[in-house]
């Protein structure tokens, strides 16, 4: 983050940088300051709309303004996880507001009651309209259109969801896909009316036609170096062709090109025009004709309420029929690439069945992709919806031959939180949910969620019961996107938290706490009794590990299984039922690409080199010989483990042991101090001197080609100074982490650091001949790769005088 200056809300600036790093480090700080300057409107607070609400919130947006003019009603509670029976009669708005704004004390949050008129609207960037007429949809999108206002329509009806943008004729697009900039090192570019670049063959260059790209450190042809973006067409998967090279001068060796995002404009068509000419998002390709359909059925829906001044009543015939007459209607006037040659009548009919339905999945769902595009508004980062989305759920709805259709009386509305629900399903089906006894692994971000759904849909609310399971407390952190949490919680357990926050939401769900960790240690908790009383699990983990275990569990106990999860923007659910889907287990991801030994040690070349080389360092200086040392200590099986390790592992961990229980132990801060500044010339000094006395600069190999040349970059050793603010920052570090190993007192003296230094005698390096140092992981034969090599002399580690 920048300084704190440039945050938009003054005061409390350490936590408004904690709150927001997981978002910056998604969206990236120029994204983020755009977000901070963004008001946002959402209009209609039933569930949809407190859905996105909340979403947008916990985004960070600069304000976000409720604005409802209807009263709670009984069908609200199916979804609205912040209205409460007590709210009944009152302004959805104004009673959601509080909760809401609990979720982030630095975005202010307003209701407003009044009618949307142009003026109000001109203060905000970002318009959202849910549970809007057809008429004030298109009077706020022509309004928002011609006064450079984006504007997000998101609607549910029942099984069906409807999502719309128009970002303007203007909209620029900085980052289309949000992922990191590729990068490839180079072997040849030749000179051509179209220059070919071939990278070299360790990787292919991961580059699409149309992609530009710029040039680092080439040799030869340095009029590639820093040159303005140039666009590409790939040739294969390790050449590609750029602009005209013949003027250039010859190209020697070397060079690194990487892939510049480049801004996109993207323009947008108004409400009024795009409904005529729609284009569609495709959320299903099993389901190509459905977006056609019901672009036109959402149409006939607001001609029903504005006609009848009610939604079709749940599975009436009658209702079903009088839709499709409408749709006909409505496809007959269309006159653009709207109108469809047949209408799917019966797709027509359920859409009017389950129309009056208002689920909290859904809403979820839709609700999630809204919120997204609204921070795709504000910050012009990730490729918006063009410009309808249509989705829906028939799947949900039983489709046996034979099977009973629902009837009018199954699914009428009972005055009940669930009315919402049963409208769609059924007053059977909400019996069910209610006996269900569900199994949830962790309340993270996903836990939380999951949650507050499985509150609204009464699952457990009557003889089942849901038991929650999570070891962690809540930290700072998590109020970013664990949205049951609150400032208050943090340091407390987050299973307990969230099931006391959900009973507010639903008073009537049972449900349990654990702080347990799933595995075979827990095994006499979660035993067999226990898992053939349960009648489904779902996951919400953030390791493969613990997803595994639980998959064999459910696949054992023949459980259904819910699994889940996300990375950043990227999200995946798989669905685990016995005897007709795979279990999670039975499928596994590629490999991660691991990297070479040797390229990690001597030859690194890439930035995920040096993020693994400072794990490895850090595990092996501060992690590792503090586990051995204490088991040495306190196990006294743990010589006769060690001993049965195979090759000379027995002799190197036992070696460790004495290196950090006597030769490296320290008596005194000085003691760290001294052991960190010869480890910085252990590493960034001798080690590089040693490489290039094997390696010498102009070294040439046996084909009379450059060494140092391709993937291998030449080094250069350093030369420490208590000046250079970089070299006392890891002395610092360094001295604190080692003295904290020992469980001695650390220092932020740097002054009294800089002494001890400064009357630090450091040997002067000698290369020494003999020394292997291995180029690639084949010449290894089985041998160990040298991590470093022992430059400096046992006891050199203590301080002068100590």
């Amino acid at each position: 983050m920048k300084p704190n200056a440039e945050l938009q809300h003054p005061g409390l600036r350490a936590d408004v940088v904690l709150y927001s790093l997981l978002h910056s480090y998604v969206l990236g700080h120029d994204a983020m300051k755009r977000m901070q300057s963004s008001n946002i409107l959402v209009s209609g607070l039933r569930g949809l709309g407190v859905e996105i609400a909340k979403n947008v919130i916990l985004g960070g947006v600069k304000s976000v303004t409720l604005h409802d003019q209807g009263q709670a009603e009984w069908r609200d509670l199916s979804s609205q996880f912040y209205l409460r029976e007590e709210d009944l009669g009152m302004n959805r708005a104004e009673v959601s507001r509080i909760r809401l704004a609990e979720l982030n004390s630095y975005v202010p949050v307003v209701a407003y009651t009044g009618v949307l008129i142009d003026d109000y609207l001109t203060q905000f960037q970002v318009v959202v309209l849910t549970n809007s007429s057809l008429e004030e949809q298109q009077r706020v999108g022509d309004f928002c259109h011609s006064n450079g206002i984006k504007l997000v329509i998101a609607d549910t009806r029942g099984l069906f969801g409807q999502l719309f943008c128009d970002f303007g004729e203007e909209m620029l697009v900085i980052d289309t896909n949000g992922e990191q900039p590729l990068s490839a090192m180079i072997s040849m570019i030749t000179k051509d009316a179209s220059g070919v670049v071939t990278c070299l063959d360790e990787a292919r260059h991961g580059f699409e036609s149309g992609d530009f790209v710029t040039f680092t450190e080439v040799q030869g042809m340095t009029e590639l170096n820093g040159c303005q973006p140039v666009e590409i067409k790939t040739l294969g998967p390790y050449t590609f062709s750029i602009c005209d090279t013949t003027g250039f001068s010859d190209y020697v060796r070397g060079g690194i090109v990487s892939q510049v995002k480049m801004p996109q404009k993207v323009v947008f068509k108004p409400l009024t025009v795009s409904m005529a000419e729609p284009e569609f998002v495709m959320t299903d390709f099993a389901k190509f004709e459905r977006p056609g359909q019901l672009h036109l059925g959402f149409q006939a829906l607001h001609s029903y309420q504005r006609k009848h001044n009610r939604l079709p009543k749940p599975w009436c015939q009658a209702d079903g029929e009088e839709l499709v007459s409408l749709a006909k209607e409505v496809n007959s006037g269309q006159t653009g690439s709207a109108k469809v040659d047949e209408l799917d009548d019966k797709l027509i009919k359920k859409l009017a069945f389950v129309s009056a339905g208002d689920l909290a999945p859904l809403n979820a769902f839709i609700g999630g992709l809204a919120a997204q595009e609204v921070l795709k508004a504000c910050t012009g980062k990730f490729m918006p919806i063009m410009q309808w989305l249509y989705f829906d759920a028939l799947e949900c709805l039983s489709e046996e031959e034979g099977g009973a259709m629902l009837t009018e009386e199954d699914c009428a509305p009972r005055n009940s939180r669930y009315d919402g629900q049963i409208a769609v399903f059924g007053s059977q089906l909400q019996e069910e949910l209610a006996k269900q006894r569900y199994f949830l692994v962790g309340a993270g971000a996903i836990g939380c969620e999951l949650l507050k759904n499985f509150a609204m849909i009464g699952l457990a609310s009557g003889e089942g019961e849901v038991i929650v399971t999570d070891m962690d407390t809540i930290e700072k952190s998590n109020l970013n996107r664990q949205f049951l949490f609150r400032p208050w919680d943090v340091t407390k357990m987050k299973s307990e938290t969230a099931a006391a926050a959900v009973k507010q939401m639903n008073p009537s769900i049972r449900i349990t706490g654990h702080q347990n960790r799933v595995g075979p240690d827990t095994e006499r908790v979660y035993d067999d009794d226990f898992f053939e009383s349960l009648h489904g699990v779902a996951n919400a983990l953030d390791n493969v590990d613990a997803r595994m275990y639980m998959d064999r569990r459910c696949v054992y106990y023949r459980k259904p299984l819910l699994e889940s999860g996300t990375l950043g923007t990227k999200g995946n659910v798989q669905v685990v039922i016995p005897f007709l889907t795979e279990s999670y287990s039975s499928s596994q991801d590629p490999p991660e690409k691991s990297i070479p030994i040797c390229t990690l040690k001597n030859f690194p070349n890439a930035i995920e080199h040096t993020l693994q080389w400072a794990r490895d360092e850090f595990e092996g200086l501060f992690k590792q010989p503090s586990e051995n040392a204490m088991q040495y200590l306190t196990d006294a099986k743990f010589l006769e483990r060690t001993l049965k390790l195979p090759g000379a592992q027995p002799l190197e961990v036992l070696e460790a042991v004495y290196k950090s229980l006597v030769t490296d132990c320290p008596h005194s801060w000085a003691d760290c101090v001294t052991w960190a500044r010869h480890h910085w010339q252990c590493q960034y000094s001798n080690n590089i001197c040693q490489l290039l006395h094997n390696f010498p600069p102009e070294q040439l190999t046996s084909s009379g080609a450059p060494f140092w040349s391709g993937p291998k970059r030449c080094p250069h050793p350093l030369e420490f100074s208590t000046s250079n603010h970089l070299h006392m920052d890891y002395v610092m570090s360094g001295a604190n982490l080692f003295a904290q190993s020992y469980g001695m007192q650390g220092s932020t003296d740097r002054v009294g650091v800089a002494k001890i230094l400064d009357s630090l005698s450091v040997p002067t390096f000698v290369p020494r001949s003999g020394v292997k140092i291995h180029v690639s992981d084949q010449e290894l034969d089985g041998q160990p790769c040298p991590l470093t090599v022992n430059l400096v002399p046992v006891g050199m580690y203590k301080h002068n005088g100590v």
